[in-house]
């Protein structure tokens, strides 16, 4: 057993990853897949939407001039040609004094420039009578007026939305660039641990950490690949760190300085370990390393993860989270919702370490929780979120207004 010699700041781990992550390389997904992914290039229309002059309203498709003069008691009559229909155009041309039955989205067929609405329109078996002026231009989509051939639609870059993937399908894309999602290898660590599922039994217990990784690694992008749960064993971890074919690993447990803590001398061994021991709490024994690529794989990163629950949640958030999403593309800001309120007691830290605090929230004001236990995994769920105290402070006063970093996506209701 040994102490650390020495802790890194938060911040200078944090600039480290910043300054060595890059977006993994691109990839093409089917247009259906591509919500929720990030644009890798710039993407132009080729086509005018709508590509033809299309009828903003059901009514009758006719020459604007031939209207004029038209009110409710002189109302003017027009010969009724046929329909256009959404898909199935009428296909003559539209002359003086004549006029063509239109629904909404439909072509206006050659030689009309103006939609009647049927609302002063009334048919009769061979004509229709418009009882209202209707100005040549009016209630027609002109080809190009949503989007223009040639216009850049979205840029690289860019988290997609649904709407996005809307108007990719409107402009004829089937195949879609985006950024490659990081793989992201579960590394969980521990003699005592029973699988998700499980039930605990005498002196084991279930592991929770995979279930709040996974959930995590989802909700930042990444693509989880299979896992079980390791004994604290150097061979069986050493063998999996030297060839999972992962972007990042996420070994949760065995990170700090005890007799079964392995992970860090093998990832030593095996590439590097560039900072273990963290001036933050909870999380201490966090630690960031590399590994050597494997087929497929250039650049392996590992992230020494605490045991304890809440000390592995806070590691994930820190320096794993913001990794992944650098490498999918995302900004590497924390992803939370946030809210500003005042403290309704204070804080107590310390100057030199970064502190989470977990906090709820009542009649407005942030209460910070009085359970301090790295292992108290039901604290983050009575928690409304997170308060980090930056290394600068010795705590927070009473009053104080801080930011909250919210678990919730959504207000609750």
């Amino acid at each position: 057993m040994r102490g650390f010699a020495e802790r890194a700041d938060v911040e200078e781990v944090i600039d480290f990853l910043s300054a060595a992550l890059r977006p993994l390389p691109d990839e093409d997904v089917d247009l259906l897949a591509c919500a929720g992914r990030v644009l890798a290039r710039n993407v132009r229309a080729e086509v005018d939407v709508p590509g033809f002059a299309r009828s903003a309203m059901d009514g009758y498709a006719v020459r604007g001039e031939d209207t004029f003069g038209a009110s409710e008691y002189d109302p003017l009559a027009l010969e009724l040609l046929g329909e256009s229909m959404p898909g199935r155009p009428f296909e003559g041309p539209v002359g003086a004094g004549e006029a063509v039955r239109i629904m909404t989205g439909a072509p206006v067929p050659k030689g009309a420039d103006a939609v009647a609405m049927a609302e002063v329109c009334e048919e009769t078996a061979t004509s229709v009578r418009v009882r209202e002026a209707v100005a040549p231009g009016r209630h027609v989509g002109a080809p190009g007026e949503d989007i223009a051939a040639g216009t850049t639609v979205l840029q690289a870059g860019r988290r997609l939305r649904p709407q996005d993937a809307g108007l990719l399908a409107s402009i004829g894309v089937a195949r879609v660039p985006v950024v490659r999602r990081p793989r992201v290898q579960l590394v969980i660590t521990g003699d005592e641990l029973l699988p998700p599922g499980s039930r605990p039994e005498g002196a084991r217990i279930v592991d929770s950490n995979s279930v709040v990784i996974a959930a995590l690694v989802a909700r930042d992008g990444g693509e989880l690949l299979p896992h079980a749960i390791l004994p604290d064993r150097a061979e069986r971890i050493s063998e999996l760190l030297a060839r999972a074919p992962a972007d990042v690993l996420l070994v949760s447990g065995g990170s700090s300085v005890g007799k079964e803590d392995h992970a860090p001398r093998l990832v030593a061994e095996l590439g590097q370990l560039d900072f273990h021991g963290i001036s933050m709490r909870p999380s201490s024994p966090a630690g960031v390393g590399r590994l050597p690529g494997v087929e497929g794989v250039a650049d392996r990163r590992v992230f020494l993860l605490p045991g304890n629950p809440v000390s592995c949640l806070c590691a994930y958030e820190f320096f794993a989270g913001p990794a992944l999403r650098r490498l999918g593309g995302r900004p590497m800001t924390w992803p939370h919702r946030r809210a500003r309120l005042p403290l309704a007691r204070k804080i107590v830290s310390a100057v030199g370490r970064t502190d989470y605090v977990r906090v709820a929230i009542e009649a407005g004001r942030v209460v910070p929780l009085a359970t301090s236990g790295a292992s108290i995994l039901s604290s983050t769920v009575r928690a409304a979120g997170a308060v980090i105290v930056p290394r600068a402070l010795e705590g927070m006063p009473e009053g104080t207004e801080v930011e909250v970093l919210l678990y919730d996506e959504e207000e609750a209701s």
